[in-house]
């Protein structure tokens, strides 16, 4: 009982310096250099997938755009006013995607939006970023249905890219197949989402035109584990080259069990299999492994060798095509932000990129973007030689 007395006793001082500390607090609070910046700041949002099977492609991404937005920053940032980004994980599934797209866009703070990495992710976010008018950037989603679904009532478009869309890549490789290296047999594995159906109809079509026989078509999901049985089949059908249409992730596995079943062919992969992981994932099947990939002046000098340099510097790795673009995707965004950190204001200023002429000088070369807010690119192609990604030795001119 004494010691319940002796805290009833303690009360009155009790409450007086509890509200003490609350003023204290609250007053270091608002005199905190960090506070002060951050209320000031333009935010942007990031979109990918930073935990998951293909968290390494979207840890590239963040990096990409944080090595930007602090060049930015170093530079006096927008308006005298720092540039923070906010990081947002996707897990590259559709339906995370929507519940994040939904977190963006009713944030009042956040001006415009770098991602969604994946094709099927971006389209399932997509339709609330074109209802709450939030500009979005993405440096990898390649999806061409994305380009009939990022229009609002009134015709504006809310969604642009600075990677070349699927049907592209898709009619490159195969293209590349047929007149670059003369296959005539080629087989094709494809993931079953947005991502590699895309790829897929737009390969068959320039195969057709181009006499290249597709003598075997199979599908795969995300998640699968053994293709003995897929490979089995395509094997069967003898073909001259195989096209993964898919991830790195599924990719890597394919391309190895191909190996260990004698398929001994030439893989074929868009933007979506380049990755040091496919490599090591792979081992031996990477072997003669041929990808789609921007091409980057490498001029001692020029901004593309700085940002090389500067990112094999600080993350011990080379940079991947993702993080080259995300790097892109953040300058173009914030140099659209400079109109104002109003989301209206820097759709518009995305959507008046429309020609070389007004184009963002990018790494990967001027960046503008055509009426459906595609940026059209050429394409470079690389392959695996001895564990390592090289230049191929013939291009597609």
């Amino acid at each position: 009982m004494r010691k319940r007395r002796a805290f009833l006793a303690m009360g009155p001082y009790l409450a007086a310096w509890l509200m003490a500390l609350a003023l204290a607090l609250a007053l270091t609070l608002t005199l905190a250099p960090g506070a002060a910046q951050a209320a000031g700041a333009v935010r942007i949002a990031v979109a990918a997938p930073l935990t998951g099977p293909v968290a390494a492609a979207g840890d590239d991404i963040k990096a990409g755009v944080v090595m930007r937005v602090e060049a930015v920053n170093a530079a006096g940032g927008i308006g005298g006013r720092p540039v923070e980004p906010v990081f947002f994980d996707d897990l590259c599934e559709p339906r995370e995607a929507a519940l994040v797209a939904a977190s963006i866009a009713r944030d009042p703070d956040i001006v415009g939006l770098v991602g969604h990495m994946c094709s099927s992710a971006h389209l399932a976010a997509l339709p609330t970023y074109v209802r709450e008018g939030l500009p979005v950037v993405t440096p990898t989603a390649t999806s061409v249905v994305i380009a009939a679904k990022n229009r609002d009532e009134d015709g504006r478009v809310w969604s642009f890219r600075t990677v070349y869309r699927d049907d592209f890549q898709g009619k490159f490789l195969a293209k590349y197949m047929a007149k670059v290296l003369g296959l005539r047999r080629a087989a094709l594995l494809y993931e079953n989402n947005d991502y590699g159906l895309g790829l897929k109809k737009a390969f068959l079509k320039q195969a057709r035109r181009r006499g290249l026989a597709v003598v075997a078509v199979e599908a795969y999901k995300k998640g699968d584990l053994d293709f003995t049985a897929l490979l089995t089949k395509v094997k069967a059908a003898a073909p001259q080259g195989l096209f993964i249409a898919g991830y790195y992730a599924e990719g890597a596995l394919i391309a190895d069990q191909a190996r260990k079943i004698g398929l001994a062919v030439p893989k074929f992969g868009a933007d979506a299999l380049d990755s040091p992981d496919y490599i090591r994932l792979a081992g031996a099947g990477a072997e003669d492994t041929y990808l789609t990939a921007p091409a980057l002046d490498a001029t001692p000098g020029s901004a593309a060798a700085r940002f090389v340099a500067d990112f094999k510097e600080r993350y011990h790795r080379e940079p991947t095509w993702m993080g080259v673009y995300a790097y892109d995707a953040a300058g173009v965004l914030l140099a659209a932000a400079a109109t104002g950190p109003d989301r209206g204001r820097i759709r518009a200023a995305l959507a008046a990129r429309a020609a070389e002429a007004d184009g963002f000088a990018g790494i990967t070369g001027p960046i503008y973007f055509d009426a459906n807010g595609d940026c059209q690119r050429p394409a470079f192609v690389k392959m695996v030689r001895n564990g390592a990604y090289v230049p191929a030795p013939q291009q597609l001119e």
